[in-house]
């Protein structure tokens, strides 16, 4: 925090409560939280904590707040205004050498700070770097202004931020899984010296995590199922002589849930069902028509691919998109065994599409973006490679809430697509972010994995044509 800024602050701090209720409304404050994902053992941080905006909530939700600000002023306030609290830490510094150890943190959040920080990209570096593997930093400020008079009063650093520049930063940072939305709360202004000047800035929450890296043990784990040919569990009678019951390894507790009907499946490779690991039909909702082209990411031993070829017939095309060689080499040998010449299967996954912009008309994915670090940029492929007008249909495992840290951490629940699914809010923010339009989603199987609710979720939703 620069000089002029210090000085501000230590002007206004005994006033600052009844201030910012002019600046801010207490909404910014929920609608941040409400993208936190919070749980009771959780240990955060809120940089540029003022007098306590974010914190008097965060003490009532986490075990441990960190409040750091460089004004002493603002922070003494701070200890006012929460001093029943017996979970709150004071530190007097600067937001870029915060005296917090490196991965110490589950979520960080910076509330109307970064604006006054006099390097932003540093000030998110270090943020990022107090935040354990999977944890979250959560940024809410003003959209970039042209309104000098109100940056010289306030004394800030900077007129609000451009959305893409903070999403650059986030980037550089390292985070994954970043989106920046609507808050839907104005930062409101008049002049002190002429009241006749006032203004409404439309504010922002920027959310991202960090890295995970657990795509060496996903790309492990299935090449195993594609060598023996076995998923990780058996298929499962069922009552229905017209439907099997699939159990796959990312439902280790499915029981009646059916995945696919027998008349589909008696017209596609036997060994492409063999190793079925889906938590659902993304088929089911998609429409397939004939001579469409689609897209199957993470397609596996080729379920899917076969099932969609067929729909589409010999005017139609389908790629089939997966990491895992040995999964690629038995997904084109049963192309090649059959006659399915309107089918390829291609080395590459959801974050890095080897598909042209503006190719396919329906994307289909089935139990596999969990899988994927970055769904931010899995979904931004998405939209890139489909046509104006086309549509996503996945099926997909999504949590109730947030995971705990050792489930996040453990590289088995990964490959059991566990520990990679996201609470579903911020599932669906992300295709959101990416531009998707018309979201319909149908919730599916529901399990228990280390006393965490997640589910099946099937999710359609369409590129907007004039895209």
């Amino acid at each position: 925090m620069q000089s002029t800024s210090k000085a501000y602050f230590k002007e206004v701090a005994e006033q600052w409560d009844d201030l910012r209720k002019g600046f801010f409304p207490d909404s910014l404050r929920e609608e941040v939280l409400a993208k936190a994902y919070l749980l009771p053992e959780m240990v955060v941080a809120d940089i540029g904590a003022g007098s306590g905006f974010l914190s008097s909530v965060l003490v009532e939700r986490v075990r441990l707040v960190h409040l750091v600000d460089a004004s002493k002023e603002m922070l003494s306030q701070a200890q006012k205004n929460l001093s029943t609290s017996t979970n709150a830490v004071y530190h007097v510094a600067e937001g870029r050498t915060i005296p917090l150890p490196d991965a110490s943190l589950d979520a960080v959040f910076a509330n109307m700070y970064l604006h006054h920080a006099p390097d932003p990209k540093a000030a998110i570096q270090e943020m990022v770097r107090l935040l354990k593997p999977g944890g979250r930093l959560l940024i809410s400020d003003l959209d970039l202004h042209p309104h000098t008079w109100l940056q010289e009063e306030m004394a800030d650093e900077w007129p609000g931020f451009d959305r893409e520049q903070i999403m650059v930063w986030l980037k550089a940072a390292g985070l994954v899984n970043g989106y920046i939305t609507c808050s839907g709360a104005n930062c409101c202004g008049t002049s002190q010296t002429d009241t006749s000047r006032t203004v409404e800035i439309s504010t922002f929450i920027a959310v991202g995590s960090k890295r995970v890296s657990r795509k060496a043990d996903v790309q492990q784990s299935y090449g195993v199922i594609a060598e023996t040919g076995y998923g990780c569990c058996g298929p499962v009678q069922s009552s229905d002589p017209f439907q099997i019951v699939q159990q796959s390894c990312c439902s280790p507790q499915a029981s009646e849930n059916s995945l696919y009907r027998l008349e589909e499946l008696r017209f596609i490779p036997e060994e492409a069902g063999d190793i079925s690991l889906g938590c659902g039909n993304p088929l089911a909702m998609a429409s397939l028509k004939t001579g469409e082209t689609v897209l199957d990411i993470g397609s596996g031993g080729g379920i899917d691919v076969f099932l969609a070829a067929n729909r589409v017939g010999s005017e139609g095309f389908v790629i089939g998109v997966d990491m895992t060689p040995a999964m690629l080499k038995r997904s084109r040998e049963s192309a090649l065994k059959h006659g399915y010449t309107q089918v390829e299967f291609r080395q590459g996954d959801a974050e890095n599409l080897p598909v042209d912009d503006n190719s396919v008309d329906v994307v289909i994915s089935n139990c596999v973006i969990n899988l994927t670090e970055d769904k931010t940029q899995a979904f931004q492929e998405i939209f890139r490679v489909l046509k104006p007008g086309g549509h996503l249909e996945i099926s997909d495992v999504v949590a109730a809430n947030n995971l705990p840290e050792e489930v996040r951490k453990n590289p088995n629940q990964w490959a059991a697509c566990v520990s990679g699914a996201l609470p579903e809010g911020e599932y669906l923010d992300l295709i959101n972010y990416a531009g998707f339009q018309n979201l319909q989603t149908n919730r599916e199987n529901q399990y228990a994995n280390n006393s965490e609710a997640t589910y099946s979720l099937i999710v359609s939703a369409r590129k907007p044509d004039n895209h």
